[in-house]
């Protein structure tokens, strides 16, 4: 039985590339009916994307959103900084689904602004290090997932999580996460929002800030490729979803591997959105 939600935002999927969950992702959006849904970014990683790594995993998303599409739901797609090329088609709309930089939702709480976050990067610290940070972060990701499902769970290891011991451990990363949040509170406090959620950090959390003598709720929607986490609100009430794995969580992605051409994917994507002119 699917549970019922008023508004989900799950965001920083990464699919295209090697570290991406897909098959978990699946697994969770099939459990949910959601009234409203915001991709808050990196829901494919153009950046990375390599047109010979396509999983059918990856395949069974983008055709699970379609559907989603083709049935009329509210569907806000947020551009981030891994699919920024859709930024070519803001404002695109068919049916009740978007692309947008940025959204505002209305709740009983109050208004919520959504946006990815990316916009933080050059305001916490100089491009060039937010840039060697971010190509060390997402090749240490796709690394992480590598050696957990080749090394550690054949020699049945406990899975490693380098991100998540840097984040706990490493001093500069530590203070930029802290950064984040806090320029992402004052800027939502500056636009007139008590709520702000973003994506980006990959790091689900829901944390109330003092700005000014006045309260602002900063929230996370996580990502999926180590935390497996989204954003949920029901009942008026936000919390945090923290997807458990499913007992086949080290899958023979290599097998589950399909090559492609670019006329094949082409050609396949475009059967997929037939869908949405019925």
């Amino acid at each position: 039985m699917k549970r019922n939600l008023d508004i989900l935002v799950i965001s920083d999927l990464h699919l295209g590339i090697y570290g991406s969950e897909a098959d978990e992702v699946l697994a969770y959006l099939k459990t949910v009916e959601a009234k409203k849904i915001v991709i808050n970014g990196d829901f494919v990683d153009i950046m990375l994307f390599n047109k010979k790594f396509w999983p059918n995993s990856h395949m069974k998303v983008v055709k699970h959103i379609l559907d989603l599409i083709s049935q009329g739901k509210e569907i806000h797609y947020v551009v981030g900084n891994h699919d920024e090329l859709l930024r070519k088609f803001l404002n695109y709309k068919i049916k009740n689904f978007q692309i947008v930089n940025q959204v505002v939702l209305d709740t009983e709480e109050g208004k919520v602004w959504l946006f990815h976050g990316d916009v933080f990067d050059f305001s916490i610290q100089t491009a060039w290090i937010t840039k060697l940070a971010s190509f060390l972060y997402d090749y240490m990701i796709m690394f992480n997932s590598w050696l957990n499902k080749n090394v550690m769970k054949p020699m049945g290891r406990k899975r490693l999580n380098f991100s998540k011991t840097i984040k706990a451990n490493v001093k500069t990363a530590i203070q930029y996460f802290s950064n984040f949040e806090r320029v992402a509170a004052e800027t939502a406090h500056k636009n007139g929002y008590k709520y702000v959620v973003c994506g980006h950090i990959h790091s689900p959390k829901i944390e109330s800030f003092n700005v000014n003598g006045e309260e602002v709720i900063y929230m996370n929607s996580g990502d999926w490729l180590e935390s497996l986490s989204s954003l949920e609100y029901v009942d008026n009430k936000w919390s945090i979803y923290m997807h458990t794995r499913s007992e086949d969580e080290f899958k023979k992605e290599e097998g589950a591997r399909i090559e492609m051409t670019n006329k094949e994917l082409y050609k396949d994507l475009i059967a997929e959105f037939k869908i949405l002119q019925d």
